[in-house]
């Protein structure tokens, strides 16, 4: 069992709040990833529950078990950083089972772990080198490792993939997926990007400024975002937000996903000036003008040529469209 319950927990320093009354349930085998931007308080939150950073209010529950004031290692959790945090002059093999040395396990066991651990991670060749000799994506493989063989109740995950390029960003994103589905352990990942939150979580949690603005499934908040802040964090580009009254609607603000506005040469709703255009060869991403609603884009699958300054016409389906009121709140 791996289950997490957080019941009105705060943070402050000093006069500074930083979480302000989070109530959350994770449950047991979830994939909940904590996304925000910078300083919204997602890392704190993760260090809360792993022990490192004291609740000043609130209950922090591991399966029903009030851990407050219980030591991070006595809380049978276990924690990938952004740093590997290796110790480089061990090897793989001394690196991934120290944890279980220190605690006095057999060696039989640890060599049993750790073989097993490798195997799912593809580290089997390289259990004799050391840290030095790794390229940055297998030193966060072992990392994780380390943290498999502690069959801890929970994975903790903070921005473990920061430090690595795109390409390894991906290949390391679907190793972690398939570690998930493979062991069904319960995992928290904190990320401020939100590409990684929509592909590897069960549930995303999205955080502002030390509160839960959402919870809910990838799609769901996708699709039916609560507010203009979820609204424009999670997708890629991310919602265009448009004055409802100049449009001659019943909202403060309309949002319409770039992926659901189409562009003529001829007449429609908007009319807009190319600003920029960038070519990814599968999607165009057309940034347009208006000079009502700003900066507008709008993603179209395949090559697409446009001028800069380039007039053209947008159109939109109203039934694709989302309303809020000044507040910024989901209207409907």
């Amino acid at each position: 069992m791996g289950t997490l319950n957080l019941t009105k927990v705060t943070k402050s320093f000093g006069a500074t709040d930083v979480i302000k009354g989070v109530d959350l349930t994770v449950n047991d085998g979830e994939f909940c990833v904590f996304v925000g931007p910078s300083g919204c308080g997602k890392s704190t939150l993760l260090r809360m529950i792993a022990g490192l950073e004291d609740v000043s209010s609130g209950d922090v529950m591991i399966d029903g078990r009030r851990v407050n004031d219980v030591a991070p290692a006595k809380r049978e959790i276990a924690m990938v950083f952004q740093s590997y945090a290796l110790y480089p002059h061990l090897t793989v093999r001394d690196n991934m089972g120290l944890a279980l040395k220190q605690a006095g396990v057999p060696k039989a066991e640890i060599a049993q772990a750790t073989d097993k651990a490798a195997a799912m991670l593809s580290l089997d060749a390289l259990m004799e080198r050391r840290p030095a000799e790794l390229s940055g994506g297998q030193r966060q493989r072992v990392a994780i490792g380390r943290a498999i063989v502690r069959r801890p109740k929970l994975f903790l995950f903070d921005e473990p993939l920061s430090n690595l390029d795109a390409a390894l960003r991906v290949q390391t994103r679907i190793e972690i997926a398939r570690l998930h589905r493979d062991l069904g352990a319960t995992m928290i990942y904190v990320t401020h990007d939100q590409v990684e939150a929509m592909t590897l979580a069960d549930r995303i949690v999205v955080l502002r400024a030390g509160r839960v603005e959402q919870v809910g499934a990838p799609m769901e908040l996708y699709n039916n975002p609560a507010n203009t802040f979820v609204a424009g964090f999670i997708g890629s580009p991310q919602m265009n937000f448009l004055n409802g009254e100049a449009l001659g609607l019943r909202a403060a603000t309309v949002g319409v996903r770039p992926e659901h506005l189409t562009l003529d040469r001829g007449a429609g709703k908007l009319v807009a000036k190319v600003s920029h255009l960038e070519k990814l060869g599968g999607e165009t991403l057309v940034y347009v003008v208006n000079p009502t609603h700003g900066l507008i884009t709008i993603r179209l699958f395949g090559e697409h040529e446009f001028a800069v300054d380039e007039e053209i016409s947008l159109n939109y389906d109203e039934n694709k469209l989302f309303f809020f009121d000044e507040e910024g709140q989901r209207l409907y």
